[in-house]
């Protein structure tokens, strides 16, 4: 009786690879032979330096700029990665890794029609229409992760435009399991808690008032690291992974349970 493979595919896209998740997302599916195009916004040499340690595990790598907020130029951008594509002899691509996003701690009060608007074109919008002018080119049976937070679940002061525009993200989520469920694609949701990267102007990297607060309210005793998530996504990517669909997945090392 024959068996079903569980041979990863082998390109990825990822959103936002220059640092933090992303960074650690692109290495980590290099490590497992994956090879990704990645995009970056106003770090070029932070790109390059993740092109660098990507070949340097023995995969194929390319960075592209994409400014995930700016839906005009994503025909263009769809016009890279076929030309990437074709130069490694390819055609489609197999996973998809919604990462790249902006966040923001503005008191409700204070939020305004301009900011709320950035966070809808940056947090959902960009994601939206991207993964919509991408679709043609994903292999049937590929992977799309999108990117969320445990802010979701949990209530952050301050965090009400940045967390509701996540919230979208998985309710997208699933409705997008249940359109490419015909094509075998599958959507899940990764949802990190906080993470000691330049996210949020590094604050949990850099205050260690804040970092020892999280600390505290989670079970495994610390903040979390970009290694902690990256492993994690390029794992839940893989075919052992091929019947999770549809899920919501916090990664936080248990904070408030």
């Amino acid at each position: 009786m024959p068996t079903e493979t569980t041979t990863m595919p082998n390109i990825a896209i990822v959103t936002g690879g220059s640092r933090g998740l992303g960074r650690s997302t692109v290495l980590s599916l290099a490590q497992r032979g994956v090879s990704s195009i990645f995009t970056y916004n106003s770090s070029p040499d932070e790109a390059q330096n993740v092109v660098a340690a990507a070949e340097q595990a023995g995969a194929r790598v390319a960075a592209l700029k994409l400014d995930i907020g700016d839906s005009s130029s994503f025909d263009g951008f769809v016009d890279s990665v076929r030309s990437t594509l074709a130069e490694w002899g390819a055609e489609r691509f197999d996973y998809l890794v919604n990462n790249a996003g902006i966040s923001d701690h503005t008191p409700f009060a204070q939020v305004t029609e301009e900011l709320l608007d950035r966070m809808y074109r940056v947090n959902f919008k960009g994601v939206y229409f991207l993964t919509q002018k991408l679709l043609p080119i994903i292999n049937d049976g590929g992977r799309i992760i999108n990117i969320s937070t445990a802010v979701t679940r949990l209530v952050n002061p301050n965090s009400s435009a940045y967390a509701t525009m996540k919230g979208a993200l998985e309710v997208l989520t699933r409705y997008l399991a249940s359109d490419l469920g015909p094509r075998g694609i599958t959507v899940n949701t990764v949802a990190p808690g906080p993470v000691a990267t330049d996210f949020s102007g590094g604050v949990v990297r850099d205050n260690p008032e804040i970092n020892k607060r999280v600390a505290a309210v989670t079970a495994l005793g610390r903040a979390g690291v970009p290694d902690d998530i990256g492993p994690m996504i390029a794992a839940l990517l893989s075919g052992e992974n091929r019947w999770v669909n549809a899920q919501r997945i916090e990664v936080s090392g248990g904070m408030m349970p």
